[in-house]
């Protein structure tokens, strides 16, 4: 196996995003982030971009040259984060400060959803389901173990979204959550599967760290994605157990709580969070 995936979508985003963001701001895609700078948005449908693209040259290698380029079983996951991704796409367009759609949370989305307002989180929450659903199908688990993986997936998704706060901050626990699952597991079978959608992603946050460029929910859900399908693909049950009860507990901490003013009050985690990001 290789990560030929990772170096190929790599290249691209080195050479395409740069450029992209560019034409986005000059062109007024934008949205004003957090300190009121005006950057490109949404910059994730910009890396979701580059991924697809890159599969062209790797596809048809994979298959007319019978190269080794890309896993069996990316078919199935490549569904599941373009899904999401489209997902994030529609709340990034339609939602908050489009369409009057101003609900936060789950049970902003719920309260908007029995009203009769349109609420493109449920949507999107409703579609994730569908997409996990279908991307966990198959796979012989019992009741008790499919939910899990269900919840697994949407939760992990779900949670990169509520990260989604400040610059980086997604692309770095991204990153975490990588190194923990390929050093735990001894592994680097998520690098190899899902590759071709992670370095966009990280090669993108050398923009939104500079606050050119805000990943939106396009990004930030396809982030939690990769992240979902990565700990998905690489532990074992008892371990995705485990891994679900923390994302579990930080999604409900985060719904209730402001998982930013957590990160400020811990030193460690508070260097880690400003490590690239522009100051003042």
């Amino acid at each position: 196996m290789t990560i030929a995936g990772l170096v190929v979508a790599g290249l691209l985003a080195i050479w395409l995003l740069p450029a992209w963001t560019a034409d986005m701001l000059r062109t007024g895609l934008t949205r004003e982030n957090w300190r009121g700078r005006t950057a490109a948005f949404p910059s994730g449908a910009l890396a979701i971009s580059v991924s697809v693209i890159a599969l062209a040259p790797l596809a048809v290698l994979n298959d007319r040259a019978d190269l080794d380029l890309l896993e069996p079983g990316l078919d199935r996951w490549a569904a599941y984060l373009l899904g999401i991704a489209l997902l994030g796409l529609l709340d990034d367009m339609l939602g908050r400060g489009h369409a009057g759609d101003t609900a936060r949370g789950w049970r902003g989305h719920a309260r908007a959803v029995l009203s009769g307002r349109l609420s493109t989180g449920a949507i999107k929450a409703a579609g994730a389901f569908g997409l996990a659903a279908f991307a966990v199908s198959g796979l012989g688990r019992e009741w008790p173990g499919y939910l899990a993986d269900l919840a697994l997936l949407l939760l992990t998704t779900n949670l990169f979204n509520l990260l989604d706060l400040r610059p980086g901050r997604v692309e770095k626990a991204l990153l975490l959550v990588l190194a923990g699952v390929c050093i735990g597991a001894w592994t680097i079978f998520p690098i190899q599967l899902l590759g071709v959608f992670i370095a966009p992603i990280i090669v993108g946050a050398a923009l939104t760290l500079r606050e050119k460029a805000m990943l939106g929910d396009a990004g930030a859900n396809l982030a939690g994605a990769i992240a979902g399908v990565a700990l998905f693909a690489a532990l074992g049950t008892d371990a995705r157990l485990i891994a679900l009860i923390v994302v579990a507990v930080l999604t409900i901490y985060g719904e209730f709580r402001s998982i930013s003013a957590a990160i400020e009050r811990i030193p460690p985690l508070r260097a880690l969070d400003r490590i690239g990001r522009l100051q003042g």
